[in-house]
């Protein structure tokens, strides 16, 4: 099968994407599939030879780990002074057709609000990974919420604030700010008082017009994944210092990982019942994962729901599935498999 990975972007999340394109990449060429990893922005310059599915080329060779940071966008963008005038780099779209199937490996804003599945559907392009639809009411965190509470799924109460609105600060310290439309807690920030309050809406507001402010959840944190509508193993996530920000979600060591997660039977079964149902609400198709968190009462709330999970080597999915005896080639085998049925 000829597989282009798609990976990079201009989101803040695109050293995440990198690194998740690397490890599909690399899987999927393991299992003999002819595969090339692309840069979504930045392309592939020059002309495309007819045999560069089957080159003898290391598309994943620059490729660095995730660094503590997230990356400087301003940086790739005027590596493309024109860009704004098609925001795939070159070559993607012609190659993405002569492809059988394209392993989105695409993480943040220009991966997972619709626009690029949407575009892909439109061209007969077939892709891993849910819709436009789902995409769009995943990413948007405001309108996700809002389905969460007119279904009946626990989500912790909260506000969203567009830039420029007054702010009537409903929510009690201690509490949470983030980006509406963000992800991997890049621009999240427990907040305990007015003076950090303030500094949380401007790191957040500089990088999304809209944010969430929202109740804090002291408690364990957990995350379930869902493929074909059927939840996997709990995992449970508890970073050794700090919360479950960038630099836990991606540097070894940082973060201790137990799955399946310690709880009761009836605890297990709830949160899964529960991700199922967010799957369900958001119309999501093929696979997500959605983040919790569990009060000290034992009462679970939903975070939000990610339409492209990480495939990092410190990624989630990927142990949730090796619970199941699922290897990382192999779930990479099935993301396609259940996604061409789609």
């Amino acid at each position: 099968m000829k597989i282009v990975v798609l990976a990079g972007g201009i989101s803040t999340e695109r050293d995440v994407s990198l690194s998740s394109g690397m490890g599909a990449y690399r899987a999927l060429k393991s299992l003999g599939h002819q595969v090339i990893l692309v840069d979504v922005f930045l392309g592939v310059p020059g002309e495309i030879p007819e045999d560069i599915f089957t080159m003898e080329k290391d598309w994943a060779a620059e490729i660095d780990q995730v660094g503590e940071e997230h990356p400087d966008i301003d940086r790739i963008i005027a590596m493309r002074p024109d860009w704004q005038k098609c925001f795939f780099g070159p070559n993607v779209i012609s190659l993405c057709q002569r492809a059988d199937v394209v392993f989105m490996a695409l993480h943040g804003a220009e991966g997972e609000n619709g626009k690029i599945q949407a575009c892909f559907d439109l061209m007969g392009i077939r892709y891993t990974g849910t819709d436009y639809v789902s995409c769009a009411l995943a990413m948007d965190k405001s309108i996700a919420k809002d389905l969460f509470r007119q279904h009946g799924i626990p989500t912790p109460a909260g506000i969203s604030l567009k830039k420029g609105e007054p702010d009537p600060r409903t929510v009690p310290f201690p509490l949470v700010v983030k980006c509406c439309n963000g992800g991997s807690s890049v621009g999240t920030y427990i907040v305990t008082d007015a003076s950090e309050y303030e500094a949380a809406k401007a790191g957040a507001f500089a990088l999304d017009d809209e944010i969430i402010v929202e109740q804090y959840i002291q408690g364990r944190e957990f995350s379930v994944g869902v493929v074909n509508g059927e939840a996997l193993p709990v995992i449970e996530i508890a970073p050794i210092t700090g919360f479950y920000d960038y630099k836990n979600k991606y540097q070894p060591g940082s973060t201790v990982e137990t799955c399946p997660a310690l709880l009761a039977e009836e605890k297990t079964r709830e949160m899964q019942a529960c991700a199922e149902a967010v799957f369900r609400v958001l119309h999501l198709k093929n696979y997500a994962r959605m983040d919790f968190m569990m009060g000290g009462d034992g009462s679970i709330y939903c975070l939000e729901a990610n339409t492209l999970p990480g495939m990092t080597p410190t990624s989630l999915l990927p142990q949730e599935a090796l619970a199941l005896g699922m290897d990382y080639a192999r779930l990479c085998q099935w993301i396609i498999d259940i996604s061409m049925k789609g």
